[in-house]
C-alpha cells in the first residue's frame, strides 16, 4: 500500500513538472538588458518598471498570439562585459527578441552576440549610427533596431539652438575620450556648428570615471567661448559646472539627453541652473501624458523620462512585428521590424527607415535645467528629418 501510494505521489509530480513545463512553453520570451545597478540605475529601474506596466496590460488583454509575454530581465550595470555577459544568458534562455540596452557602448558590444542567435535587439536610447549600421561596411545590420533619434540629429541640434537661440558664436567642447557617444556626437556638434559660421577653438577630453576638470576647463576659460559643450552624464556634468563657475567661467553649457537625471538638481546645486540639454521627450508632450499618469498611478512615483518611453516603444514594436510576422522567429520578425509604418508607440507615430533601422522623422527637445525648482523646462522642438 505505501508503495502504491508513493507511486502515486510521483505520478502526480510528474504531471505537474510536465504542465508547468507546457505552461511556460507557452509564454513569448523577451529579454530585457538593462542597468539595475550602477551610474544608469535611476533610468534603468524606470525602465524596467515602464515594460512591466505595458506587459500587465498586453497580457490582461490576451497577449499576443494567443500567448502571454514573459519578460526575462537581467541587470547589465551599464558596463560593456555585462551586457556581453547578458545576451550570451538571453539567447541561452531562448528569447524571441531583446529590449535594450540603453547606452549606446553597451548596445555595440551587444549586438554581435544576438545577431549571430539571429535575435532581434532594439535598443532604447542608444543613439550611436553604428548600433544599427556596420561601421567598416556601412551594410544596415539585420537584427539591429531602434526607437529613438541618432547622434548626428542629436548633435545638429544642440549646435542649432546654441547658435540660432544662443547666439553663440564660439564654442568649446568638454568631453569623455573613452565613450563612442561622447567622442561621436561631439564631432557632430562641431560639424554643424562650424557649418553654420560659428568657431570651435577647444575640444578638450577627460577620461571616464575621472572627476577633476580643472585642467581642461582652464584652458578653455582662457579662450573664453560662449558656450560649453559637455555630452556626458548628470554627474560629469554637474562636476564640471561647479568647476567651471568656480573658475570664473560664464558660459552656457549644453549637454545631451544623458542629463535628464533628477539627480542633477542636487549634484549639481546653483552651478547647473540655467544650463540646456537636448533629450529624446519632455513631460509636457501631449502624447505621453497617459503613460505618465499611468505610471504615477502603478508606482507613486514619477517615471524618469526618457528611457522609460522609449522602452515602452521598443515592447510595442517588438509585439506588433510579431502580430504582422505572425511569428516569433528572428528572420521574420526582423523583417517585420525594418517594415513598420505608422505604429502608435508610447511617444507617438512610429515609421521605420528599412535602410537603416531607425525611426523616420523622430523629434528632439530641448530643455532648460531649473535647479531652484528641480525642474526640466521646455524650450523648444525639432522636428527629426
Amino acid at each position: 500500500m505505501k508503495k502504491v501510494f508513493v507511486s502515486i505521489i510521483a505520478v502526480a509530480a510528474f504531471i505537474l513538472a510536465l504542465s508547468g513545463a507546457a505552461s511556460a512553453a507557452d509564454t513569448i520570451k523577451i529579454g530585457h538588458s538593462v542597468s539595475m545597478t550602477g551610474g544608469a540605475s535611476i533610468w534603468g529601474q524606470s525602465e524596467a518598471k515602464a515594460v512591466d506596466l505595458l506587459v500587465g496590460k498586453i497580457n490582461s488583454a490576451g497577449g499576443i498570439l494567443g500567448r502571454q509575454i514573459e519578460i526575462v530581465r537581467y541587470d547589465n550595470r551599464a558596463d560593456a562585459v555585462e551586457s556581453v555577459n547578458v545576451a550570451r544568458r538571453l539567447v541561452s534562455d531562448k528569447v524571441v527578441a531583446v529590449i535594450g540596452p540603453a547606452q549606446s557602448g553597451n548596445a555595440l558590444a551587444t549586438g554581435p552576440v544576438l545577431e549571430r542567435a539571429l535575435i532581434p535587439m532594439v535598443v532604447t536610447t542608444a543613439t550611436n549610427t553604428f548600433v544599427t549600421v556596420d561601421q567598416k561596411t556601412n551594410k544596415t545590420k539585420t537584427y539591429a533596431f531602434r526607437p529613438c533619434f541618432i547622434d548626428p540629429f542629436q548633435g545638429t541640434v544642440a549646435a542649432r539652438f546654441a547658435f540660432d537661440r544662443l547666439n553663440a558664436k564660439t564654442a568649446a567642447a568638454l568631453y569623455d575620450v573613452g565613450s563612442d557617444f561622447s567622442q561621436w556626437v561631439t564631432t557632430y556638434f562641431e560639424e554643424a556648428f562650424t557649418s553654420r559660421g560659428g568657431q570651435m577653438p577647444a575640444k578638450e577630453a577627460f577620461r571616464s570615471e575621472e572627476l577633476d576638470y580643472r585642467a581642461q576647463l582652464g584652458k578653455i576659460k582662457e579662450l573664453n567661448p560662449d558656450v560649453i559643450f559637455i555630452p556626458a552624464d548628470q554627474k560629469v556634468a554637474s562636476m564640471a559646472a561647479k568647476q567651471a563657475r568656480d573658475l570664473g567661467i560664464a558660459a552656457v553649457l549644453l549637454g545631451t539627453d544623458n542629463w535628464g537625471s533628477p539627480d542633477i538638481f542636487d549634484l549639481g546645486g546653483e552651478a547647473i541652473d540655467g544650463s540646456f540639454f537636448v533629450n529624446l521627450t519632455d513631460t509636457s508632450d501631449p502624447d505621453i501624458q497617459d503613460f505618465l499618469s499611468e505610471y504615477r498611478a502603478a508606482y507613486g512615483e514619477e517615471a524618469v523620462l526618457p528611457n522609460p518611453v522609449m522602452a515602452q516603444d521598443a515592447l510595442i514594436m517588438i509585439t506588433e512585428a510579431a502580430k504582422i510576422a505572425d511569428s516569433v522567429e528572428g528572420p521574420a520578425l526582423a523583417t517585420a521590424l525594418a517594415n513598420l509604418k505608422n505604429l502608435k508607440v508610447t511617444s507617438g507615430i512610429l515609421t521605420m527607415d528599412p535602410s537603416n533601422h531607425n525611426p523616420l522623422n523622430k523629434p528632439a527637445v530641448i530643455q532648460k535645467v531649473d535647479a531652484k525648482n528641480k525642474i526640466f523646462v521646455f524650450e523648444e522642438k525639432y522636428q527629426g528629418e
